[in-house]
């Protein structure tokens, strides 16, 4: 069966109804963020940084600085750079295993962060409430019912679930299994943002439909004209199929290794090598799991920066989700966001 006329075509009509059908299924996510979409930008290391992120918020979406692994110095003039470049709202992404945790909190709190999204599993205790005595909001990212259950208990103001079809760190579960798994159960008491695989504006529609307030997007945004990736990083993702987007694999059952899902390259192979350099240290004795994952954070980070900004796609680790398939030019982030925008309300007319 051919799938030609099986997708409504997306018309730049703002006034159209499926634009206000869009724009009241996002409303709760655009008042609890304070843009006019609903679109969060994922948080990418040497991507998310001062000019994607600023350009994201002035396009009308909700830009997120990665930390990652940025000490507080760094992080400090990462956020003042993106505050020159816009007025609008933007959030941090901070890692809960960062061991400079306060720090950063600290260093959001200085310059009045309006959202905090914390992700990297539970966080150490007090963070959560050191943020939200700053008079943030807090975003935490949940892979699991149980878990987004304990974290609304501990104060979490929204959750984001990422299914395991985005990139860089991952976790088992699809987006459409997570989905099912958690709106029903929480989407009214709690604002939900859906992550992992989106591409299109049709995925944008249907996730809406479910009970979210809004979605994540990282892949589609690499390629646009503000990100800083290097040009070999963009033309790595511009040719890429969604098959090529593939998870790594862990070597050693003891070693913390949360896989991350990038283009398939050289890279995979030095990783399973760095695997058991970190497993031969604890054979022996040298360092202690902690000191492990540490190492191999710090290892990704490195790899990632490699691509990103060195522009070595086949020694570093181009991170991308599945929707990388859908990533076919260069383009302004203005434009992404209306593509994404038209088409969700043009998937929402067409069910009349």
């Amino acid at each position: 069966m051919s799938g030609e006329g099986m997708i409504a075509e997306p018309r730049s009509v703002h006034g159209s109804e499926g634009h206000a059908k869009l724009k009241e299924l996002m409303h709760r996510g655009t008042a609890f963020l304070g843009c006019e979409y609903a679109i969060l930008g994922g948080a990418m290391s040497w991507v998310s940084e001062r000019n994607l992120v600023s350009a994201i918020s002035n396009a009308g979406g909700f830009g997120v600085i990665a930390c990652g692994a940025m000490n507080p110095e760094l992080l400090d003039t990462e956020i003042a750079e993106t505050k020159k470049r816009t007025e609008r709202p933007f959030g941090v992404n901070l890692i809960t295993m960062h061991p400079q945790l306060s720090e950063l909190i600290d260093t959001c709190a200085k310059h009045g962060v309006s959202h905090v999204v914390l992700a990297g599993g539970l966080p150490p205790g007090g963070a959560i409430e050191r943020i939200k005595a700053s008079g943030a909001k807090l975003i935490c990212f949940s892979p699991a019912l149980a878990l987004a259950k304990k974290l609304m208990r501990s104060g979490a103001d929204a959750l984001v679930i990422e299914g395991m079809e985005a990139g860089g760190h991952i976790g088992p579960v699809s987006t459409s299994v997570l989905c099912q798994e958690i709106l029903p159960h929480v989407a009214k008491d709690i604002p939900v943002f859906v992550a992992g695989g989106i591409g299109r504006g049709e995925a944008i529609a249907a996730y809406l439909e479910m009970g979210a307030v809004g979605v994540q997007l990282g892949t589609r945004f690499v390629c646009a004209h503000e990100s800083i990736a290097h040009a070999n990083f963009k033309k790595a993702f511009i040719r890429a199929s969604a098959r090529e987007a593939i998870p790594s694999v862990q070597i050693d059952p003891r070693l913390p290794v949360i896989p991350v899902r990038a283009l398939k390259n050289r890279e995979m192979e030095n990783f399973a090598a760095k695997q058991r350099e970190v497993a031969q240290q604890l054979d022996d004795g040298a360092i202690e799991m902690a000191e492990a994952q540490l190492q191999i954070e710090h290892y990704w980070a490195g790899a990632l920066r490699r691509a990103v900004i060195d522009g070595d796609v086949e020694s570093g680790s181009v991170m991308a989700g599945q929707s990388v398939g859908m990533v076919n030019r260069e383009e302004p982030v203005t434009d992404i966001i209306q593509e994404l925008v038209d088409e969700a309300a043009a998937a929402l007319e067409s069910r009349g």
